[in-house]
């Protein structure tokens, strides 16, 4: 079967590995967990032909020249690359890259950007008027360098009609399970997710900093296996009383280690936990509010409302409606 979506990924000095090989793998993924049927062609274009080096030092070998790729483009993908400067990375911008993008967009049904690349798309004009996310560390830069694009460093990536934006690095793979979920369907997109045993699925909407990343390992394995109890168990009492007691710590002595160990307080803790599962609820579903708050845990709208007010300064009824969007 000839392939009916020909991605084509920018390549060139610095790139960040990952973000060519990680929509790669969920591509080939496809193809095969559908026999084939999925019909994706990935092409590697470099500004010259030979090896590119990467960022992390491995070299790929480019399929093709930006001159040679021509209108037949699917899906034009561009990945980032960054300078380390003493006040933090920047985002490369190389005008002959900036070139060629702007003349292939017009060919292409589809652009998606991954991590820094956004700012690729920002200097092509293509993402004016638009909202767009990048990765965290650049979310100012990009504002700064382009005021008529909407930058969101939050959400792991948006879409705007048919421009794609996604955030941090690793989220290249949410990125693409979403391209494949919207040519193709969910299901197959599920499949391709447990191949590659990552999360089924992370959302646009969601947050580049999880509850967990924003806390990570503590010292105490007990801590740990507690924040893994709370995830997993937030619609359970988690009040202090009942997590000290699970401890086997008298509260004061419970409270004050685990906001040595995490940085916050317990009872902040899991607010913040429930109201990422509400996020995805809200995200995902079109359940109604009540639902949404008994099933992470909150109980009651009144208290969905004050525990979105006070972790992300927003309703759930504005939340959903920001990022049940796709347009």
């Amino acid at each position: 079967m000839s392939p009916t979506h020909r991605v084509v990924i920018a390549v060139f000095s610095d790139v960040d590995l990952l973000d060519v090989t990680g929509p790669a793998e969920v591509f080939a993924l496809a193809n095969r967990e559908s026999g084939g049927l999925a019909g994706y062609e990935v092409r590697l274009a470099a500004p010259e032909p030979g090896p590119v080096t990467t960022s992390a030092g491995v070299r790929l070998v480019a399929d093709t020249t930006f001159t040679e790729v021509g209108a037949a483009v699917d899906t034009l993908l561009i990945p980032g690359a960054v300078d380390l400067r003493p006040d933090g990375p920047v985002a490369r911008v190389d005008d002959t890259v900036v070139d060629w993008v702007k003349a292939t967009a017009v060919h292409a049904r589809r652009i998606a950007s991954v991590c820094v690349g956004a700012h690729v798309l920002a200097a092509a004009g293509l993402l004016d008027g638009r909202r767009a996310t990048t990765h965290w560390s650049t979310a100012g830069q990009l504002a700064g360098d382009h005021p008529r694009v909407h930058v969101d460093p939050d959400p792991i990536f948006v879409r705007s009609g048919r421009i794609w934006t996604g955030a941090g690095i690793s989220t290249c793979i949410d990125l693409a399970l979403a391209l494949v979920a919207e040519d193709h369907g969910e299901e197959l997109a599920l499949s391709v997710a447990r191949q590659l045993v990552v999360y089924l699925r992370r959302q646009g909407g969601q947050s580049q900093f999880s509850v967990p990343l924003r806390s990570p390992a503590t010292n105490r394995r007990d801590i740990d296996d507690l924040r893994g109890y709370i995830t997993e168990h937030l619609d359970a009492d988690l009040s202090v009383p009942a997590l000290a007691r699970r401890m086997c710590l008298s509260e004061r002595h419970f409270a004050r280690v685990f906001r040595r160990e995490t940085g916050t307080g317990p009872a902040g803790y899991v607010e913040a936990a429930r109201v990422e599962a509400a996020r995805r609820l809200l995200e995902t579903t079109d359940q109604p509010l009540e639902r949404v708050a008994e099933s992470s845990g909150l109980g009651s709208v009144e208290t969905l409302h004050r525990a979105f007010r006070r972790q992300i300064n927003t309703t759930p009824a504005s939340y959903r409606r920001r990022f049940r969007t796709t347009t």
